[in-house]
């Protein structure tokens, strides 16, 4: 068989990868959308590297945009095989996959404006709504630790990643020739102490290893560290300072963790009430998707829920998904939290928030999550910066810009090395392949893992093919 990287090689975004045995059954490994670099990504997004059309399967680790974006997109060019993943990766993709077309069509709508202006050609969405709603059919579910059989060949398992809710790691046994090899994908691996989330669970034995390496190159905060400092931002920001105190957050899993976090700081007596807003329509019905499985939370979430059936609101938390409520909260002058997508800060409603408040010293900015070096998320953190282009515009950067790592959904290189010596032989394991993360974290993460003992670490570039 052959395993070829299609996405997230060198990057951290856009997750392909393709997997196709010696009698030609193609399974590809999530199916994940370039973000991060505006309309530049357009063109990357529409290479996919293979025929949609040749595909049987699709393996789902998680619902995040840059491992499922490109589904509808594949439907529309002509795929019609399965889609698997666990019961709360399709909910969320139900939800999230509309939105990303609707985004899409809003971007383009701008960037064709700009076309016109220009006298330049104009370009079509990659997909739009119809096409997410309609490939929401090809979707079947699998619970966590039950092995779910392909066919003859091919035999597969999720199990709980820790990275958000419904995320898994994908372990294959696929049997060629009378020969078993067992490949197991990590998508994205949850940190080993959540606010919210389970820890990543114990996975099957495997030869092949294909690992993300998004924070291969550093350590996280200690995580009740990242309580206090959230607390000590939103004090100065909001009682000290009487500003507003703006989180760019991703919408499913960052954003109900802040949350949960406030409210816990609320409920211990330790932070005074000040108005939050969630402005996101997505964040409000994801909210409702984490509320539906709350059972599969961790344990201090339901131990919270005996005492505070609602560990995701609280009396002065408000949930906005109206748009002219949006825009009265940029005129409006209360202290005040607003939690708002895109985490990067590349699009959504924050973005409006930040262009609006920008230039004000009572502003804070908090960073909560990844931002890939190119996004506005990631420029805005540079401290030598005096001004920056939003929505073509120049701002002065007068708000404060700054960060908690601990709030990161993936683990670091420590956490991930710890939690795969914990479940796996590594003798036994003949190759690893680092992906999902930038240049310099991969080959800082390869000399990690060797340090561990791992041993066959490659790093493989977009479009290799490797004969396994």
């Amino acid at each position: 068989m052959t395993i070829q990287f299609l996405g997230a090689a060198g990057e951290v975004t856009g997750s392909k990868h393709l997997i196709t045995t010696a009698s030609g059954k193609t399974i590809l490994l999530d199916c994940g959308m370039y973000q991060g670099k505006g309309m530049e990504t357009d063109a990357a997004n529409r290479e996919l590297g293979f025929d949609p059309k040749d595909i049987h399967y699709i393996l789902l680790s998680h619902a995040h945009i840059d491992h499922t974006g490109l589904v509808p997109y594949i439907y529309k060019l002509g795929f019609r095989g399965k889609i698997f993943c666990t019961p709360a990766t399709r909910d969320l993709c139900e939800l999230m996959l509309q939105d990303t077309a609707y985004i899409q069509e809003q971007d383009v709508r701008w960037y064709n404006k700009k076309m016109d202006r220009l006298h330049k050609p104009r370009i079509q969405p990659l997909f739009d709504t119809t096409h997410a709603r309609a490939v929401m059919k090809h979707f079947r579910t699998v619970d966590y630790n039950h092995p779910y059989r392909l066919d003859q060949e091919v035999e597969f398992c999720f199990t709980n990643s820790g990275h958000m809710l419904g995320s898994a790691i994908i372990s294959l046994t696929i049997k060629e020739n009378d020969e078993i090899k067992r490949i197991a994908y990590t998508g994205d691996i949850g940190r080993s102490y959540s606010h919210i989330l389970s820890p990543p669970q114990a996975f099957p034995q495997c030869d092949y290893l294909i690992c993300e390496s998004t924070y291969g190159n550093r350590l996280h905060d200690d995580v009740h560290l990242s309580e206090e400092h959230l607390q000590g931002i939103v004090e100065e920001t909001c009682m000290y300072k009487k500003g507003k105190l703006l989180i760019p957050s991703f919408s499913v899993g960052r954003t109900q963790e802040i949350v949960y976090v406030l409210n816990e700081l609320y409920n211990d007596g330790r932070l005074e009430r000040v108005p939050v807003y969630v402005d996101s329509p997505l964040s409000a019905n994801a909210t409702q998707i984490f509320r539906r499985y709350a059972d599969t939370l961790n344990e201090q979430v339901r131990d919270t829920m005996q005492y505070d059936d609602d560990p995701f609101g609280f009396n002065s938390l408000r949930y906005i998904t109206d748009l002219n409520e949006s825009k009265a909260l940029n005129r409006s002058q209360e202290p005040c939290i607003v939690i708002s997508s895109s985490g990067m800060l590349e699009a959504g409603r924050i973005k409006h928030h930040v262009s609006n408040h920008i230039d004000d010293p009572s502003t804070t900015i908090l960073i909560v999550g990844y931002c890939t070096p190119t996004s506005l998320g990631a420029r805005i953190q540079n401290p030598n910066l005096r001004f920056i282009s939003i929505f073509g515009y120049d701002h002065r950067i007068r708000a404060q810009v700054t960060k908690i790592e601990g709030f990161s959904g993936h683990g670091d290189y420590r956490e991930m090395i710890d939690y795969f010596t914990s479940c796996q032989d590594i003798r036994q394991i003949r190759k690893t392949f680092i992906v999902h993360g930038e240049s310099s974290a991969q080959q800082d993460y390869k000399d990690h893992l060797y340090e561990a003992g791992f041993r066959g670490i490659e790093v493989p570039q977009k479009g290799d093919s490797i004969e396994l």
